[in-house]
């Protein structure tokens, strides 16, 4: 019986951690998004900031990736 419901937990917290992967794309839209609006509004200063999106929208992916590897690693770690 101990078992079973450690093999739940096991699950219930990969299925939390994954929040964090579709939390990643909420992140990717809101900077993506924020880039959008102020380069609507200075299109002279869009070109300057093109590095920084890039950065903005790397770390957010990197944060969704560690959460996907956090929950593989309560689902298959022994």
């Amino acid at each position: 019986m101990e078992g079973n419901i450690a093999e739940l937990g096991q699950y219930i917290g990969a299925g939390l951690a994954a929040i964090g992967s579709g939390t990643a794309a909420v992140g990717v839209g809101n900077v993506a998004g924020n880039f959008l609006s102020g380069a609507l509004r200075n299109p002279s200063a869009a070109a300057g900031q093109t590095a920084t999106l890039f950065i903005g929208i790397a770390f957010a992916e990197a944060l969704g990736i560690f959460a996907f590897l956090v929950a593989l690693l309560l689902m298959f770690a022994v």
